[in-house]
């Protein structure tokens, strides 16, 4: 066995993981029983996504509190691989084309995730996570809505908090529908350091979830828009009207911006 190893190992096999491939390739077991899998940095830290030739099938933050108080290792991370997905994962230094961009940018919208493990009403509520544009927040009911769902608040929050691709479907920028990050996969440390990293300032997030401003309507527009969406970056303090509900902003005369598609109930 040891000469057989010897022999895989030859002709440029330089790390452990790329042998590890090599074995696999040269002893003909199919793409289809294993993926691979790479660590990379985020503003949060370390994050292992795992992949295959099609797409990605689970990513963990190195930090991620579901799995216990001390922090994922690589061999805990194929351990929770095998375990969701069936099929064990082995290291590499490729990352699937486009991950990096995905990661640095914030744009993981067109990425391939495999979903497809998950029952429907849940992919549903993870492809409108998918959604929400870098640098902005969402609320559950607005999730919902956008996912055709029937589902409280409450529902869709315990749906984020099994998130199975952490940072990729992004549910830091989802919040409970007084405008409050929900952070339910992790602490809102690693909440916070990710929106950070995508422009928004942990401290006036939480000032428009304490006050009543979960809308901002512009006197110069007559549009009301979610506090971080593009369009409500651009009105001038002089020029805003906070409201609390779609409801309060239509009976004043505004209209529901047609980019961050705020509820017009």
């Amino acid at each position: 066995m040891e000469s057989r190893l010897a022999e895989l190992g030859q002709g440029g096999a330089t790390t452990a993981e790329h042998f590890a491939l090599r074995v696999l390739r040269r002893t003909g077991i199919p793409h289809t029983r294993y993926d691979t899998y790479v660590r990379l940095e985020t503003a949060a830290g370390g994050l292992y996504v795992a992949f295959n030739s099609h797409a990605i099938t689970m990513s963990v933050l190195e930090s991620d509190s579901r799995q216990g108080q001390r922090p994922v290792t690589a061999e805990r991370f194929e351990e929770l691989h095998r375990r969701r997905v069936g099929r064990s994962a082995i290291p590499t230094e490729k990352p699937l084309a486009g991950l990096r961009p995905a990661l640095r940018t914030g744009r993981s919208r067109h990425l391939p995730i495999d979903l497809s493990t998950l029952p429907a009403a849940e992919r549903a509520v993870l492809e409108a996570v998918r959604a929400i544009p870098p640098g902005q927040l969402r609320p559950a009911s607005w999730i919902a809505r956008e996912a055709a769902q029937q589902m409280r608040a409450e529902a869709v929050i315990g749906v984020l908090a099994h998130n199975p691709v952490t940072v990729l479907v992004p549910c830091h920028r989802a919040t409970d529908d007084n405008g409050a990050p929900c952070d339910a996969a992790y602490p809102h440390e690693t909440g916070d350091a990710l929106r950070h990293a995508e422009g928004m300032d942990p401290a006036a997030v939480r000032q428009w979830a304490q006050g009543d401003a979960t809308l901002l309507g512009s006197t110069t527009t007559r549009i009301y828009c979610h506090p971080t969406c593009a369009h409500a970056r651009r009105i001038t303090p002089a020029r805003r009207v906070p409201f609390r509900t779609p409801g309060d902003a239509r009976r004043a005369g505004y209209r529901a911006c047609k980019s961050c598609r705020p509820a017009a109930a």
